[in-house]
């Protein structure tokens, strides 16, 4: 019995990275992972209620720290959307905002300490809770085909549905010759494609590789503070280098996702 229980590398890696799931209905496919889905939601309200406390104490005075911090963070992403999209940048401009700050508080919760976040929740998941959903790659999959949809909704709402059809068949190699039309069109619909399929798969593997391999190597370093004095000198400042460096990968990537975001919606109103 001492031995099932002997913890080891293996044991004490896949612990931290094993989900509190619930499957939805028979078999696996239809999992949900509740940690990812709870922490997301409460970062989100937090968010929101964030700037709900700032809006709602803001003046048209001299403003404070708060709502100074605010005006600057929302003027920096309206310049980022007016730099990118020349049109009307009433709903672009609010959802890259959102996207960024949500990605933002959930690539934060890295920072965090493992070993005592997973004690705190041990007593609701004993066999695993992760609070970085950005390292799930159902979260970023979710935000990116959001984003995604978005994308679609505006190329049909501005071309049309017989424009953004059109685009699909004929762009970006045209259908002639005439002769050539039914070979051309069938190499511009699969090389558009290409293109959508792609979109949502690097928006959202590029947010989830940093935030998973910055995870393994945190989870790396406190088992080596685990070897004893020798592995705790080494994996001491390791350690304080690299919670150093991931704070610029944590915002980093969530600006990443964010500028992202608005060249993809952005793209969407262009004609080809």
């Amino acid at each position: 019995m001492a031995a099932e229980h002997e913890l080891t590398p293996t044991s004490y890696i896949g612990h931290h990275l094993s989900f509190l799931q619930h499957p939805v209905a028979e078999g696996s496919f239809w999992t949900l992972n509740v940690d990812s889905l709870v922490t997301a939601v409460l970062l989100g309200v937090v968010g929101l209620g964030f700037l709900w406390w700032v809006v709602r104490g803001a003046t048209s005075g001299v403003p404070g720290k708060r709502q100074a911090f605010v005006e600057i963070l929302c003027e920096f992403v309206d310049r980022q959307a007016r730099d990118i999209f020349q049109g009307d940048r009433k709903f672009i401009a609010p959802v890259a905002l959102t996207v960024g700050l949500w990605a933002l508080l959930m690539n934060a919760m890295d920072f965090l300490p493992v070993d005592i976040m997973a004690w705190i929740t041990h007593f609701f998941a004993p066999h695993g809770f992760r609070i970085v959903p950005t390292a799930d790659v159902n979260t970023t999959f979710a935000l990116a085909l959001s984003v995604w949809v978005l994308m679609i909704y505006f190329s049909i709402a501005v071309k049309g549905l017989g424009g953004w059809v059109h685009e699909l068949f004929c762009t970006p190699f045209g259908v002639r010759p005439l002769w050539a039309s039914p070979l051309l069109a069938l190499f511009n619909l699969l090389f558009n494609l290409v293109e959508y399929i792609s979109k949502p798969l690097s928006h959202s593997l590029r947010l989830f590789g940093n935030m998973y391999a910055g995870e393994i190597i945190f989870l790396l370093l406190w088992m080596m503070a685990g070897a004893g004095l020798a592995g705790t000198l080494f994996a001491v400042p390791l350690g304080l280098v690299w919670a150093i460096f991931h704070v610029l990968i944590v915002l980093l990537q969530a600006y990443i996702f964010m500028m992202l975001t608005i060249v993809y919606i952005s793209m969407a109103h262009a004609s080809h």
